[in-house]
């Protein structure tokens, strides 16, 4: 006994020598991008399927390209232009046209909210080697024609026609006008929820331009301070829609190209149009629309030669419908889509009328990605949890629902971009312990041919960094199985009692607990855990991926589940001999720091400190599509939003408390965080605070997040 014990310790002191050896993850080099992983960018497939194209950035020479590879060799064929060949302009993105002969591309992009862009845009002619600027203003959301003539866009909330020959322009829309009128583009809750911007589709022979047209006027209107550098303010206003108030009114219209005429399509009384998209027959569009409640969807088809609408299919639910992109329209316009009606998230096949012909996919598992159908092979492609729902794997199968075949082996997230005619695609893959890796694979079987990039430098280099694991597992809470991980140091001792950080986001359909690589918020919690700490996620009632009946668990009362679930999980893992129970702690950002808010202050006899970013402190304050979907309006359901809104029980708090906002945020208003203030003040309770002037809800640029997780490293090791 005495020799083991004796080799115990001297296994114990290489151990520690090795970790005391290695370097520690800062904060710094996480944003000056010392682990920014490789990565494919803007892969496209080229019409032919043999060929694709992706976006190279030389930083270096300062030179953008656009180069095309061949998918069997993987050898470069050509640089298709780059940004020599156009007077040095470089350019962030790129489209081609249908028959590919033409690109647009998008140069001096600037973000206006989550997903909209203004930018430079010019066409490329790949035959003759022009160049063309299709407006000396910034705009946004220019779409080529399928033929490749023209290019339409919007321009201060209007629609434009720029011809590639005449190089003329036309204005398509006249009523446009900030804060009442939008065409062409989505409005900001449409943005930010049905995660959509450009509102306008051409048909398949660029005769029609299918576009929507949001009336703001009886909107209210919200202002954020701009503080800038000059010596006032400046003040931005825009339309923003909180829980029960009036949304825009949308409407469907109808532009002819050739007669230059404008009609609106007659909808009965859509509230919400969350899509709307061209059949294959250039005579009939699609539209998808939502009741309020979000709980009664259907698919309309639209005959463009006299406005007539017809009812295709129709989902209802007594919760809600998620909407997806998960609809194509096959050559004869039957049309695969998917949906939850069964319990999980499914592929299903109709014909041209709506009738169902089958379920292709079933099983107490979630399609998360369709790819598309091979109609030469009969081959659907899609993308699963079939190998647990916090890994991906992509799979084919038979439009039956037969012959189903894993096409990716490694465990993991797997996702797949495909050649055009379906004969080969490119999967990235990584996991908790691998980052991504690009590798080119036959279709068929799944064959891997050839690596085309991986990260293997990355992977070297933290070799020499103090990093930890993620063991991942299962923990019994409320009647249910739970997903967790738990991350401990590199030199940890059973015997020793550690403090523990939960985080967790816990938003509805959401997923913290997976098996992909780090992103920054895992490498802040590496820092964490060298210096001794355990870090906890779990993933409570009301996330996704396990079912509509677990994510919707949490209907009209939200955060409430799942704080509990918080709580219990925290006081449940306190009782392992090496956590401390007295050092228990939790943070989270935007819902999640509603949550880690909540948690704090109902579970105040079991949290000793809370981190709260960006956080969510009453749902009368947060838009209508988002929180309405899930809690319907404060008038129907004034206990949902009253008793989970921490501001109204502020005296709770005992523990240490960091609450953190961008005062710019369009989203989680600063609103928020004052009202929690406030509060708080008059509850005659101490915390901490941070405002960062201008700074979005990603608070993020130049220093700022730097600056920040150093602020919340610093709470962490001071209160925990």
């Amino acid at each position: 006994m005495k020799r083991f014990g004796s080799l115990l310790f001297l296994i114990f002191a290489v151990t520690s020598t090795a970790t005391s050896q290695k370097k520690p993850i800062t904060v710094e080099e996480i944003y000056r991008g010392a682990y920014t992983t490789r990565s494919m960018d803007a892969l496209r497939s080229m019409n032919n399927g043999n060929q694709y194209t992706i976006l190279t950035i030389d930083s270096e020479r300062s030179e953008v390209s656009i180069d095309k590879y061949d998918y069997r060799t993987l050898a470069k064929d050509e640089v298709i232009v780059s940004s020599a060949d156009i007077g040095g302009i470089i350019f962030h993105s790129y489209s081609f046209s249908e028959d590919e002969s033409k690109i647009l591309l998008g140069s001096d992009i600037e973000a206006i909210y989550r997903r909209s862009r203004l930018g430079f845009y010019y066409v490329y002619d790949i035959a003759t080697k022009a160049n063309t600027k299709i407006s000396d203003k910034k705009i946004q959301s220019p779409k080529l024609s399928p033929d490749g003539k023209q290019v339409a866009y919007v321009s201060e909330n209007n629609i434009y026609l720029f011809d590639t020959s005449t190089k003329l322009t036309e204005q398509i829309t006249t009523d446009g006008k900030k804060n009442e009128i939008i065409n062409g583009v989505t409005d900001w809750v449409y943005e930010e929820e049905f995660a959509f911007v450009r509102a306008f589709q051409w048909n398949s022979s660029s005769t029609k331009i299918a576009f929507l047209k949001f009336d703001e006027t009886d909107v209210p209107e919200f202002s954020m301070d701009v503080y800038g550098t000059e010596l006032y303010p400046s003040e931005e206003k825009f339309k923003y829609p909180k829980a029960g108030q009036n949304n825009s009114k949308v409407s469907l219209h109808l532009y002819d190209v050739a007669s230059k005429n404008i009609t609106k399509v007659g909808l009965e009384n859509p509230y919400y149009i969350s899509r709307i998209k061209w059949m294959n027959n250039a005579n009939y569009l699609s539209v998808q629309t939502l009741n309020r409640h979000q709980n009664h969807w259907q698919l309309l088809e639209v005959n463009v030669k006299d406005n007539s609408v017809r009812l295709l299919i129709e989902e209802k639910d007594e919760a809600y419908v998620d909407v997806t992109d998960d609809l194509t329209f096959l050559a004869d316009d039957s049309f695969v889509c998917t949906s939850e009606r069964d319990g999980y998230n499914h592929i299903y096949l109709y014909n041209q009328d709506g009738e169902l012909m089958s379920q292709i996919t079933n099983g107490a598992w979630e399609v998360t990605k369709y790819y598309g159908y091979d109609q030469n092979n009969d081959k659907i492609f899609y993308q699963s949890t079939e190998n647990g729902s916090i890994n991906r794997d992509v799979y084919s199968i038979d439009s039956s629902g037969k012959h189903k075949k894993r096409l990716t082996t490694q465990d993991g997230q797997n996702s797949a971009d495909f050649s055009a005619n379906f004969s080969h695609f490119i999967n990235t893959y990584s996991s908790a312990t691998t980052p991504n890796q690009y590798a080119l694979h036959e279709s068929k079987y799944g064959k891997k041919l050839k690596v085309i990039t991986d990260n293997e430098s990355l992977e070297n280099k933290l070799k020499s960094y103090k990093i930890s694991p993620k063991e991942f597992s299962t923990i019994d809470i409320n009647g249910n199985e739970l997903n967790m991980y738990m991350i401990k140091p590199l030199d940890f001792d059973p015997n020793k009692k550690y403090p523990m950080m939960l985080y967790q986001y816990s938003g509805p359909g959401s997923q913290s607990v997976i098996n992909k690589w780090f992103n920054e918020r895992d490498y802040w919690h590496q820092i964490l855990v060298a210096k001794g700490y355990i870090v906890v996620c779990v993933d409570g009632r009301g996330t996704g991926f396990k079912g509509a009946d677990f994510k919707k668990s949490t209907y009209l009362n939200l955060v409430k589940y799942e704080t509990e679930d918080q709580i219990a999980a925290a006081k449940k893992l306190s009782k392992l001999p090496y956590i401390d129970e007295n050092r228990t702690g939790i943070w989270g950002w935007s819902y999640g720091g509603h949550m880690s808010t909540n948690a704090l202050l109902k579970g105040n006899d079991v949290f000793e400190m809370a981190i709260a970013v960006a956080p969510v402190t009453s749902w009368c304050f947060y838009d209508t599509i988002y929180t309405e979907r899930f809690l319907r309006t404060p008038e129907e359901n004034p206990s949902g939003y009253d008793e989970n809104s921490p501001f109204n029980y502020p005296e709770l708090l005992k523990g240490k408390y960091l609450l953190v906002h961008g005062s710019a945020d369009d989203n989680v208003h600063l609103q928020h965080t004052m009202r929690m203030i406030e509060a708080l003040i008059q509850a005659n309770k101490p915390f901490d605070w941070a405002i960062y002037p201008d700074k979005n809800h990603g608070i993020f640029g130049g220093n700022t997040r730097v600056h920040l997780y150093n602020k919340m490293t610093d709470f962490v090791l001071d209160n925990l």
